[in-house]
């Protein structure tokens, strides 16, 4: 998974400085999106042929080492 990891880069001066796929502009967010309006692996790589597989792969984990996270309660 470390290697997964690495396909997510944030550049300040892109996309707002959100999390996104190998330095294009694809958001993290937008592969994240387009997963949760219910479309399969396969229909978001149609969707985003510049993505591959292991980039949607690297946005889940992205996305789960994020919330997986202590909260305090006061």
């Amino acid at each position: 998974m470390p290697d997964l990891i690495e396909r997510i880069t944030v550049n300040p001066k892109q996309c707002g400085g959100r999390p996104c796929i190998r330095g294009m502009r694809i958001r993290v967010s937008d592969v994240l999106d387009l997963m949760a309006a219910g479309l399969s692996t396969e229909e978001v790589l149609e969707d985003l042929p510049d993505l591959e597989l292991e980039d949607i792969q690297a946005s889940l984990v992205y996305a789960a080492r994020k919330l997986n996270h202590p909260v305090s309660v006061a």
